[in-house]
């Protein structure tokens, strides 16, 4: 009986609760330590907001070591930005309230525009640099004399939170080095593996958009890895985090071969060459000195979309604060843009914005709890944070669990600070009702605009993806400077793996459709490529050069009756350069045109 009770309880929902795993249980109970360290310490320091330390804790606390490294650089980076720019707005604006919050709110959104288009952690540098000057500013509005103390504070809580994170991680992480080495290879050799695999069994039957769709987002979730593991084996790593993404874009090479039905002998040339690359992260060679650089590009769209959303509410904000005269309208002011930082730049804001008040709205709950009966019967810091250890264990296992992440996301940051312990006193019943109200206030307002301005459109992003590649497919063939194909594979496949995973709403038809468009516009490129490089390697005659510059010409401009060349240049080529069956094969990938249409009308009547 007792078997059957505890599956009944352990099971499902409460998996990760209930029975953790050890990774999932050391997470939780490291980073917990973390904050409750960096709180006592701010507390001994005698800060004035030492809850803002525990809060940098959870920010940067990542599963991965490499993701908090990355994470922290970038936050430290963000902060010392920000606390200069918040000194400035006060030292610029001291009388002037108006000009104040406008330049506050054309800051937070070009902050949070600039970082929808940078990709990892950089992105959330301009993050921290929006909120930061926010917090900074709002501070010194009561005492502008302070502004800079004010700035050099916030930025000791930075610090401190960051560093506790860090020398409990290494502590608890023995052997980083030699370990992410061995998870870099166990992974680049396991997707190499899949694909010439998948590839094999695709030559024997063609693959749909589900299964090309599948195949892709393992190959680029191993590449979005690579930044992190180099961080992790630190400067010892050489070349191999250039190798590595070679290996990942031979592999692309592979799949855009394969689906342009060149032989199998080409396929298998880039799965070799893919091969060697991962020999050589395995055994990085002395003096090497390849290079590979790639990068993902989002529609400068949907980055000024974003950008004019948040300025929209941080300005929104500042006028009710102005109007209504709110005591705690200040802070409400910087939680909507601490807000809008933390959840600007989700690949679709209004969904996580969900989760995000639903665990605000248990963080309330809780804080409410301590505050009213616990932090009462605390007389050492010491206690406090024995108190604090268990909300906050519990709130590092549901940051570990995929449907739970936005909710252990604002608990876990926002617990320490609506408790607002500190050495001077506590909170009294008021002053915590005010500030949870404006906390609370400042997650709707944010998640409801996310919603109603300018609100993120599965529909739509297919489109402007769609239109992005096409002219950039159009720009291959008119262009001076011959792009390398594997930067062209990588754009494209991280913006196909991004469009599908974002398509929520839109009819599983349409999205496939999409996707098999998009597939034909990355394989016409690759051909492109390959055509324009046997142009300039000098081989071909003048004659057969001119025609192929002249076809692709026609073909930028109207690609069917430039498809229409093709069986002229064929029979060119095969007379003038038979060797060249790399030219042929290119050149019939180009002329079959087979991609499918995309439906948009049945993917706006889904919307």
């Amino acid at each position: 009986m007792w078997r059957t009770v505890e599956a009944g309880v352990t099971g499902g929902r409460w998996n990760w609760l209930f029975a953790p795993s050890r990774a999932d249980l050391g997470f939780a109970v490291r980073t917990s330590c973390a904050a409750i360290l960096s709180l006592l310490i701010a507390m001994w320091m005698e800060l004035g907001s030492p809850q803002w330390a525990p809060l940098t804790v959870w920010t940067v606390a990542t599963a991965s070591r490499g993701e908090s490294f990355s994470k922290a650089r970038w936050r430290l980076a963000g902060t010392v930005v920000g606390c200069g720019v918040g000194v400035a707005l006060i030292a610029t604006f001291p009388q002037e309230v108006g000009l104040f919050f406008l330049c506050l709110a054309l800051w937070a959104g070009t902050c949070c525009g600039l970082a929808t288009v940078f990709d990892g952690y950089r992105s959330y540098g301009f993050l921290v640099a929006s909120f930061t000057a926010a917090i900074v500013a709002t501070d010194g509005i009561a005492a502008p004399d302070d502004a800079f103390f004010i700035a050099m504070a916030r930025g000791t809580y930075i610090a401190l939170g960051i560093l506790c994170e860090t020398v409990l991680a290494v502590l608890f992480s023995p052997g980083l080095r030699e370990r992410a080495r061995a998870a870099l290879l166990a992974r680049l050799r396991g997707v190499s593996v899949a694909v010439g695999q998948r590839l094999d069994d695709w030559a024997r039957a063609a693959p749909g958009p589900a299964a090309e769709s599948a195949l892709l987002a393992e190959i680029m979730a191993a590449s979005a890895r690579i930044e992190f593991d180099m961080l992790e084996m630190g400067p010892a790593a050489g070349r191999v985090a250039d190798h590595a993404r070679a290996a990942v874009a031979d592999l692309l090479a592979a799949v855009a071969r394969s689906r342009a039905g060149m032989p199998w002998e080409a396929v298998r040339r880039m799965l070799k060459a893919a091969a060697l690359h991962v020999a050589a992260v395995e055994t990085p060679r002395h003096g090497d000195r390849f290079r590979f650089r790639s990068r993902s590009i989002r529609q400068a769209t949907q980055g000024l979309r974003n950008g004019v959303r948040v300025a929209a509410g941080v300005f929104g904000a500042s006028v009710v604060w102005y109007v209504t005269a709110w005591p705690s309208g200040i802070g409400f002011i910087g939680y909507v843009v601490l807000v809008y930082g933390l959840l600007a730049t989700r690949e679709v804001p209004a969904l996580a914005s969900s989760g995000f008040a639903q665990g605000a709205l248990w963080c309330a709950l809780v804080a409410a709890v301590y505050v009213l009966l616990i932090v009462p019967m605390v007389t050492a810091p010491e206690m406090l944070a024995l108190f604090l250890l268990v909300p906050m264990v519990v709130g590092g296992l549901a940051a570990r669990s995929p449907r739970l992440a936005n909710h252990a996301f604002s608990f876990n940051m926002f617990l320490p600070v609506l408790i607002g312990p500190s050495n001077g006193g506590r909170y009294d019943e008021s002053a915590f009702l005010n500030g949870t109200m404006a906390f609370l206030a400042a997650v709707f307002l944010a998640g409801a605009m996310f919603r109603l301005v300018l609100p993120f459109r599965s529909d739509e992003h297919l489109r402007r993806t769609i239109a992005w590649a096409e002219q950039r497919l159009s720009g291959l063939a008119a262009g001076r400077a011959i792009p390398p194909a594997r930067v062209w594979l990588m754009t494209n496949a991280d913006s196909m793996v991004r469009a599908v995973r974002t398509g929520n709403g839109v009819p599983c038809a349409q999205l496939f459709a999409y996707f098999a468009a998009h597939m034909a516009v990355m394989v016409q490129g690759l051909c492109v490529i390959e055509i324009r490089a046997a142009m300039a390697d000098g081989r071909l005659s003048r004659v057969l050069g001119r025609r192929l510059a002249a076809f692709l010409r026609a073909w930028a401009r109207d690609p069917v009756r430039g498809a229409a060349l093709v069986p002229a240049l064929l029979r060119q080529a095969e007379i003038q350069a038979p060797a060249r069956q790399d030219l042929a094969i290119a050149l019939r990938a180009i002329m079959r045109r087979d991609q499918p249409e995309v439906d948009m009308r049945g993917i706006d009547d889904a919307s």
